[in-house]
C-alpha cells in the first residue's frame, strides 16, 4: 500500500528523526529570519512488524500564534491520506502516529516546537542553540508568530528559497488576522533590528530591517497604505526616525503634502538620519529636482559614510544630473560588504522524495513542465557570464555601472574612467619616474609623507575615498580567479548606437581595452570593505599624492575594476548576439537558439537596460519551452506597457505552475502585486470580466479568482469599479 500523503510533498528519512536532529544542530548558524518551518511526521503500518517511516516537508504561512494552531496543521495532514489509508479505515494501511512542527523564533534565536501524538496529547516547548528544552511563554509565542508571518511575506517570491517540497500558504487571510499582525508589529517594532536586514545594509536600524521590509512589502504590494500609516503615526511619537516610513506611506497614498510636512518636522528633530534624508532625496528626484536632491544626498553620506546605501544614492543622483565623472568616483567610494548566505539548514539526503501533482492541475490542460533535452542546452560563453553570480552590494553596484553605460555608451564610459582613475600606462610612467628619483640622495623617499594640498581653486565637489600609502594588499582568491578569466583576449565594443539596426552590424573596433593593472600590487590601496576614511571633499590637488602624483585622479578599487571586466563580458556577448541576429536577418535566414539560451539572453538584456530586447528574448524562450522565470519577467513588462490580456495570460500560467509546486500563497506574491496594479488602473469588474472571457478550466478559474477575492475583501484600490 502507498505510504505517501496526497497533494503534500514529502522527503522520507533514512533514519527516524534525522531531519529534526539536523535542524537542532543548525540552530546556532541562523543569523537572521531563519529557514522555512519544518513539519515532520511519523507513520506506522497497522500490520505488525512493519518499520515506522519518518518524512518531512518545508512550509510557511501557517498560523504560529499558539500550540493549538500548529497542532491543527499537523492534524490536517491526516486528511491528506488516501481514503483507504484514513485513521478510521479497518483495512491494513499506513497511519500517522505523531508529528513535530518546528518554527524558528528570530527574535530570541530559539526553535519553537509543537509535538502531537495521534490520538493523544499536544506538547509545546522551545529548543535553544544548545539543544536544551524550555517552556514556551506568551512572549515567545508572539515573537514566533511574527517571525513566521515575516518569513511567509519575504520568502513568498524569494528565489533563494525555491526549495523542492516547500509549501507556501497565505499568512494573512482576513481583516482580523491583519489586525493581529499589526498588533504584534507594534509590540515588537523597536526590536526589529535584531532580525537583520537586506544584504546592502551593513547595520540594521529601526527603519532598515527585515521587519520594516515585511511591513512595506505587505502593504505596498496592494497599495493599501492606510493601516501602515496608522501604525507609523503611533510609532513616530516615540522616535522621529519612524517618520521615514510614515512619509513613504503617505507618498504611496498620493498625499505628498502631508509627507513633506512630516519630513520637514522630523528632520528638524533628527537632522542626521539618512533614512529621512533618503525619502526626501527620492521625492525630489521624482519631481525632477535632482540638484536639490544632490545636497541632501551628500549630507547623508557625510552623516553615515560607512553605509553602502548613502554612497549608492549619491551615485544615482549624479547619474540623474548627467555628472558621470562624479558618479563613477562616488561609485568607487562605496563601502562593499561580503554577502552572507541566507539562513537554511542542510538536510541529509532523503531515501525517497514524493512530489505529487494535484489531480485538478494535472487535468487542466494548462500545466506545462520545464522542457528537457536540447532546449536546456546552453552555449558555454553564455552560461559562464559572471554577472548573475553577483549578490548584495556587488549586484547593486553593478546595476549602477550598467545604468551608467546605458546612458553614455561603452566608449564614453572608458573615457570617463581614464579621466578619473589611474591607468596602467600612467602608473608605469610615474613608477619609472619614482625609480629614477630614488637614485638621487636629495629626494625624500618616505611614501608616508603626504604634501599639503591646495584646494582653493577647485569648486566641484566629488565623492572620493582616501588612499593610505603603505597598507599591505590583501587579495581575495575569488577575485583573483575572476581577474584571470576576464582579462584574457579582451576587445572593446561600441554600443553608442543602442538602436537595433535592421541590416547594419554593430561595429567592433580593434582598439584594445586598456585595463588598469592593480596598482596595489606595488602600492597600497584602501580597503574595499568597510568605508575606511570616507568623506565628501574637493578633488585632490595635483601636488596631493600618495608616493606618486596624478592630477585629480584616484585609484580604482579592485572590486570596481572587476565589475568593469564583468560589464565587458556582458557587453561582448550582447554585441555578438545583436550582430549575429542582424547578419541572419540580412541573409533572410532563421536565427536559432535553444529555449534556455533565449532565457539567459533575456536576463542579459535586462541587466543592460534593453527592455525591448529582453521582451523579445523571453517570448522566444517561451516558443521553445516553458519557463516560469520568462513568464514572470514578461508579466512585469506586460503590466508596464500595458497589455492586460497578455498580462492575465502570464498570471494564469504562473499561478498553475506555482500551484503545482505547492506555492498556494495568493498574497503577498509578485503575481498579486502585478494584478493589483491592473486593478488600480482598469478596475476590478473589468479584470473579472476579462478573466471570465478566457474560458479557463474550472479549477484554474477558481485559482485565479482568489486574487480578485483578496482585492475585494481588503479593498485594494480599484475594487469598487
Amino acid at each position: 500500500m502507498a505510504d505517501t500523503l496526497k497533494d503534500v510533498p514529502e522527503f522520507f528519512e533514512n533514519e527516524l528523526g534525522e531531519s529534526i536532529t539536523a535542524r537542532t544542530d543548525a540552530l546556532g548558524t541562523f543569523r537572521e529570519l531563519g529557514p522555512p518551518d519544518l513539519c515532520h511526521i511519523v507513520k506506522f503500518h497497522s500490520k505488525p512488524g512493519m518499520k515506522e517511516l519518518g518524512s518531512y516537508h518545508y512550509v510557511s504561512g501557517v498560523d504560529a500564534s499558539s500550540s493549538a494552531t500548529l497542532a491543527a496543521y499537523l492534524n490536517s495532514l491526516t486528511y491528506s491520506l488516501d481514503e483507504t489509508q484514513s485513521w478510521f479505515s479497518k483495512s491494513n494501511a499506513w497511519r500517522i502516529r505523531s508529528g513535530i512542527y518546528c518554527c524558528f523564533n528570530a527574535f530570541s534565536r530559539v526553535d519553537v516546537r509543537v509535538e502531537v501524538k495521534i490520538p493523544g496529547g499536544v506538547e509545546s516547548y522551545f529548543v535553544d542553540i544548545r539543544g536544551e528544552r524550555h517552556e514556551a511563554t506568551a512572549a515567545i509565542w508572539q515573537e514566533t508568530y511574527l517571525s513566521a508571518v515575516l518569513r511567509a511575506i519575504l520568502y513568498s517570491d524569494d528565489s533563494y528559497y525555491r526549495l523542492a517540497g516547500y509549501r507556501k500558504i497565505d499568512p494573512i487571510t482576513s481583516l482580523t488576522a491583519e489586525a493581529r499582525f499589526l498588533e504584534a508589529v507594534e509590540t515588537l517594532f523597536w526590536r526589529g533590528w535584531q532580525l537583520g536586514s537586506n544584504p546592502e545594509i551593513q547595520t540594521a536600524t529601526s527603519v532598515h530591517n527585515h521587519l520594516t521590509s515585511g511591513i512595506m512589502k505587505y502593504f505596498g504590494d496592494s497599495f493599501r497604505y492606510g493601516p501602515a500609516i496608522e501604525l507609523f503615526e503611533k510609532l513616530r511619537k516615540k522616535d522621529p526616525e519612524a517618520g521615514a516610513l510614515l512619509a513613504q506611506s503617505y507618498i504611496g497614498q498620493n498625499k505628498e503634502i502631508k509627507a513633506v510636512q512630516i519630513l520637514n518636522h522630523d528632520l528638524k528633530r533628527l537632522p542626521i538620519n539618512y533614512a529621512l534624508l533618503h525619502v526626501q532625496v527620492d521625492f525630489l528626484r521624482s519631481k525632477g529636482e535632482s540638484q536639490m536632491a544632490l545636497k541632501l544626498a551628500k549630507f547623508a553620506v557625510n552623516t553615515t559614510p560607512s553605509e553602502f546605501l548613502t554612497w549608492a544614492k549619491l551615485t544615482e543622483v549624479y547619474i540623474d544630473l548627467e555628472d558621470y565623472k562624479n558618479a563613477l568616483l562616488t561609485l568607487n567610494s562605496c563601502p562593499m560588504f561580503t554577502y552572507s548566505e541566507r539562513d537554511m539548514h542542510r538536510m541529509p539526503a532523503p531515501i525517497k522524495t514524493h512530489l505529487p501533482i494535484k489531480t485538478d492541475i494535472l487535468n487542466s490542460g494548462i500545466m506545462e513542465e520545464d522542457a528537457a533535452g536540447r532546449e536546456n542546452e546552453i552555449d558555454p560563453n553564455l552560461s559562464r557570464l559572471p554577472a548573475p553570480a553577483l549578490h548584495g552590494t556587488f549586484a547593486k553596484a553593478y546595476s549602477l555601472l550598467t545604468r551608467l553605460v546605458s546612458k553614455i555608451g561603452w566608449d564614453n564610459l572608458l573615457k570617463c574612467r581614464s579621466e578619473v582613475f589611474v591607468m596602467e600606462e600612467e602608473y608605469r610612467m610615474q613608477k619609472a619616474k619614482e625609480d629614477s628619483q630614488k637614485t638621487s640622495p636629495s629626494v625624500n623617499n618616505d611614501p608616508k609623507e603626504k604634501p599639503e594640498s591646495n584646494d582653493d581653486n577647485n569648486e566641484a565637489e566629488t565623492a572620493t575615498i582616501d588612499v593610505e600609502a603603505e597598507k599591505k594588499e590583501t587579495k581575495n582568491e575569488d577575485e583573483e580567479t575572476l581577474e584571470n578569466e576576464l582579462t584574457e583576449n579582451m576587445e572593446t565594443v561600441d554600443l553608442n548606437d543602442e538602436e537595433d539596426k535592421e541590416n547594419t552590424p554593430i561595429e567592433v573596433p580593434h582598439t584594445p581595452l586598456v585595463r588598469p593593472e592593480q596598482v596595489a600590487e606595488d602600492k597600497s590601496k584602501s580597503d574595499n570593505g568597510n568605508g575606511n576614511n570616507v568623506s565628501i571633499q574637493n578633488p585632490p590637488h595635483p601636488n596631493d599624492g600618495v608616493s606618486f602624483t596624478f592630477s585629480n585622479k584616484r585609484l580604482c578599487e579592485r572590486w570596481l575594476d572587476n565589475l568593469f571586466m564583468v560589464l565587458y563580458e556582458d557587453l561582448r556577448i550582447y554585441t555578438f548576439w545583436k550582430t549575429e541576429a542582424a547578419h541572419y536577418r540580412a541573409q533572410q535566414m532563421p536565427y536559432r537558439k535553444t529555449g534556455a539560451e533565449w532565457e539567459l539572453l533575456g536576463d542579459l538584456a535586462l541587466r543592460l537596460w534593453h527592455e525591448n530586447d529582453a521582451k523579445d528574448a523571453y517570448e522566444q524562450c517561451l516558443d521553445h519551452k516553458f519557463s516560469a522565470k520568462s513568464w514572470m519577467k514578461l508579466l512585469e513588462i506586460y503590466v508596464s506597457e500595458p497589455n492586460v490580456q497578455r498580462a492575465l495570460l502570464a498570471a494564469v500560467k504562473l499561478t498553475v505552475y506555482h500551484e503545482r509546486w505547492y506555492h498556494e500563497i495568493v498574497y503577498p506574491s509578485e503575481i498579486a502585486r502585478n494584478l493589483n496594479i491592473l486593478i488600480r488602473r482598469e478596475g476590478l469588474s473589468k479584470m473579472q470580466n476579462m478573466l471570465t472571457s478566457m474560458n479557463l478550466p474550472r479549477p484554474v478559474q477558481q485559482l485565479m479568482t482568489r486574487y480578485f477575492d483578496y482585492a475585494e475583501l481588503f479593498k485594494v484600490e480599484g475594487y469598487e469599479f
